[in-house]
């Protein structure tokens, strides 16, 4: 057992979902051809001026509220200078001293809140592509862009938990329709600082980062290296660096990028091109009325109104488009749980199987009610309305067309169940020998047989009733 504890904290970036970048009106969108999406601004040339995207200050002053932050009046654009590469102006423009939106915590699965310190305004960088002959390319595409920069406290103490914490601030970003999430494009990407303390301590260790994380299961994979690696270098009386590592997630290890820079080596000074960032009450409180129901609130209001499951209400508010699928299935169906089954279960499958987004969806919510209708009235039984739905996905046909051209309506009538019950157990002396002698797990498996016999037209309920009932007859009288 480790006589230490992590201590965590994450600095998110965020990419903004506005048509332009942050200080100039070059495209914000991911891809193109490198170095198209350029101008003598983004590129830093002599000259030039800045002029500050008004959408992107509003996305940032949304994403404070949603987070119960205090939004500054005044705050400050610095240059934070490096000379990277991808950096064409040798700096680059963020927040410093005086950030936009401060304070503020999100809450995660497990009830832990997290504190946030800022959330500061900053354009982006490029982009270094390496090539297969030792060499490096750079695509300018993405200087400029808008990024909110989400820094918490360090309250995090496992690696699962700041998964959850990433998931809950994507969740967040996505329902305020400000940044769309997309970890794999870069729209989204973690930073994760992380130092271990003997348990017990008040005094935080050497901590090491680790950059640019893009998904979710690589922060809890990264995390989890990293401490195990700096547990090992403590338990064996040696000292963690302060170093800034990358994570290789096809060997599932953190290697050495460079010594980490403290705040002093960007020598931020305040960017003499930029005038102070003035946000007024009466601009805080008109972004404020545009908010939406935010996931916690609606996990919540299904919990509470619905009657779901904490777990079911957590799964279905992932995200709004699916929170809002799934509560227009529940009220056409006025049944909240079968809405719920559904949607948790086959809508997911279907969209993770061929790679849909909700919206993709070829099943309207109130089709999908409509079938959900056929299976409670006994017109279908399940692994019927499994099928069908997966032909609606597919052809995009009502539930009803499907069941009628197919011929899938429910057998529900006694007597032809019972005929098809009466040829199994004829065709199958020994099984019905075995079950009179005591093995009634065998019920299972006539079922089974009249299901197969009836092309799963038969209703399993009603089969098993007749089948029971013929099979105790065919029990020897006392």
């Amino acid at each position: 057992m480790s006589n230490y504890e992590s201590i965590i904290g994450l600095e998110v970036h965020a990419q903004l979902s506005t048509q332009t970048k942050l200080f100039c009106g070059c495209a914000a969108v991911y891809g193109g051809e490198p170095n198209t999406r350029v101008c003598p601004v983004c590129l830093g040339l002599p000259g030039t001026l800045p002029v500050v995207n008004r959408k992107a200050v509003e996305y940032a002053v949304r994403m404070g509220l949603a987070i119960k932050c205090s939004i500054a009046p005044k705050s400050v654009f610095a240059r934070k200078n490096y000379f990277y590469p991808d950096c064409p102006k040798n700096y680059q423009i963020s927040q410093y001293e005086a950030p936009l939106c401060t304070g503020g915590s999100v809450t995660i699965d497990s009830g832990k809140r997290i504190g946030i310190t800022r959330i500061h305004l900053e354009e982006d960088a490029g982009k270094l592509v390496h090539g297969a002959a030792d060499n490096s390319l750079v695509d300018m595409n993405r200087c400029g862009v808008p990024l909110i920069e989400i820094v918490s406290e360090p309250d995090m103490r496992t690696p699962a938990q700041a998964r959850e914490y990433v998931q809950e601030l994507r969740a967040i970003l996505r329902y305020l329709d400000i940044c769309d999430g997309n970890m794999e494009e870069g729209s989204l990407r973690c930073d994760v600082n992380v130092s271990l303390r003997e348990k017990g301590s008040t005094h935080l260790g050497v901590k090491t980062e680790i950059k640019n994380v893009n998904s979710f299961k690589f922060v809890e994979q990264a995390l989890t290296f990293e401490i195990d690696r700096q547990n090992r270098v403590l338990s064996g009386g040696g000292q963690v660096e302060r170093d800034t590592l990358l994570w290789d997630a096809q060997r599932a290890e953190a290697q050495v990028m460079r010594t980490k820079e403290a705040s002093h080596d960007y020598r931020y000074f305040p960017e003499p091109d930029l005038p102070v960032l003035r946000v007024s009450e009466s601009q805080v409180r008109a972004v404020a009325q545009t908010l939406p129901e935010l996931p916690d609130a609606r996990r919540d209001r299904l919990v509470g109104q619905l009657g779901l499951p904490a777990y079911d209400a957590r799964v279905l508010t992932a995200s709004r488009e699916l929170a809002d699928y799934f509560e227009a299935v529940a009220s056409a169906t006025n049944d909240a749980k079968a809405a719920s089954n559904w949607v948790m279960g086959d809508v997911l499958r279907e969209l993770k199987e061929r790679s849909l987004e909700v919206a993709e969806l070829a099943v309207a919510p109130e089709e999908l009610a409509r079938l959900i209708g056929m299976l409670k009235s006994g017109r279908i039984n399940t692994p019927t309305a499994r099928e069908v739905f997966k032909e609606m996905v597919g052809s995009g046909a009502s539930a009803a067309d499907i069941v009628a051209d197919m011929g899938l309506e429910q057998i529900t009538d006694d007597d032809a169940i019972t005929a098809a019950a009466t040829q199994v157990i004829d065709a199958n002396p020994d099984a019905v020998k075995k079950y009179v002698d005591g093995k009634h797990a065998l019920l299972k498996f006539f079922v089974g047989q009249v299901m197969k016999a009836t092309v799963g037209k038969a209703n399993p309920q009603q089969a098993e009733t007749i089948l029971k009932s013929l099979l105790e007859s065919r029990r020897p009288s006392p």
